[in-house]
């Protein structure tokens, strides 16, 4: 499915003057309605108006999958002796790999560790190392800043647990770093090779969508904001973006332009299943206006007077209104006007 980039107006211009001459030449009788017009001829077709929330969408091609890899390098000396299988989910505690043998477990944290720590020493480094230390069941430590005599303990236990030397010295080589659980994605170390160097890389354990976004779309995307994904079955997923990329990627040619890495992730994981690097299609809020009046696009009618208005029919009798247009969107467009509330039926063609 590689479908083109394409934005999704549901009454742009174009439409709009399809809708409004087709509503007022079909649905309404053949003539332009004046706004004074009422008339108590057979009825037409009703619709109310609704109170909600109106979007537009851009809708641009992504990839589901496990997101971008990070390479772990080994930061020690030794031979790798142990590595794990392609695709293994690996959690705080668990061993990532192995050098002469020693495990070299996951930490999670998104602070590398840059130096050995001792009792004495300060800083967000020795909070990472104690709040794993408390989360692998390691008692008696406080977590803060400071590493003291207790933390000290806790790394020997740590260490003895591990089969360690038991120094109370703590060794950044000695674990890797994660936010999260992590799943192996490729192995470029080997068994009998040096421990330094790229030994693996991973990706989290969750799929999210990878979008490489035309750099004339950035406007669309932020943050927090919410995201529609169509799976390769039709079905579709609600997301949100998680992380915007600030670096652009030259286009390979002049015909296709430069794109910013964009992710999403989605909150329903089951409905994926097993897909993996699929094409999916995805809708970003390009436009949104809260709590407005709105009506079918093909309510509308073009007045004899000029503008656009509305047939609004109570009991046996209709009157045309006019109203001021708002945004268009989802099949419907934004209306205020005299007459017009929450509820009020307007005539539509059937």
């Amino acid at each position: 499915m590689n479908r083109p980039t394409r934005t999704v107006l549901a009454g742009g211009s174009a439409l709009l003057a399809v809708a409004v001459v087709t509503a007022a030449a079909i649905g309404f009788g053949g003539k332009s309605p004046s706004a004074s017009s009422s008339t108590t001829r057979a009825l037409p077709a009703t619709a109310p108006v609704t109170r909600t929330t109106l979007t537009r969408s851009q809708q641009v091609n992504g990839v589901l999958g496990y997101g971008a890899s990070v390479t772990v390098a080994g930061r020690g000396s030794g031979t790798l002796t142990w590595l794990p299988s392609l695709g293994t989910t690996i959690k705080r505690g668990r061993s990532v790999y192995r050098a002469d043998d020693d495990p070299v477990p996951l930490f999670y944290g998104r602070l590398p560790l840059y130096r050995q720590l001792r009792i004495g020493d300060v800083g967000r480094d020795v909070e990472e190392v104690e709040r794993n230390l408390t989360a692998l069941g390691y008692r008696g430590l406080t977590v803060d800043r400071r590493y003291t005599w207790a933390t000290a303990v806790a790394v020997r236990r740590w260490q003895k647990d591990l089969g360690l030397t038991q120094t109370g010295v703590f060794d950044p080589a000695s674990v890797v770093i994660a936010p999260g659980a992590i799943r192996v994605a490729s192995l470029t170390g080997r068994l009998g090779a040096p421990g330094s160097g790229p030994i693996l890389a991973y990706t989290g354990i969750t799929k999210v969508v990878s979008i490489a976004l035309d750099v004339a779309l950035q406007t669309l995307v932020r943050r927090g904001l919410p995201a529609t994904v169509e799976l390769p079955d039709g079905k579709t997923v609600k997301g949100r973006i998680a992380k915007v990329g600030t670096v652009a990627t030259a286009g390979a040619d002049e015909q296709r332009p430069a794109t910013i890495d964009v992710t999403v992730t989605l909150r329903d994981q089951s409905k994926i299943g097993r897909l993996d690097r699929a094409p999916v299609v995805v809708s970003l809020v390009s436009d949104s206006v809260r709590d407005v009046l709105t009506v079918p696009v093909s309510a509308l009618a073009v007045l004899a007077e000029g503008g656009y208005g509305l047939q609004v029919v109570t009991g046996s009798t209709s009157r045309y209104v006019p109203v001021r247009l708002g945004m268009f969107g989802d099949g419907r467009v934004e209306v205020s006007g005299d007459g017009i509330a929450e509820g009020t039926l307007v005539g539509v063609p059937e």
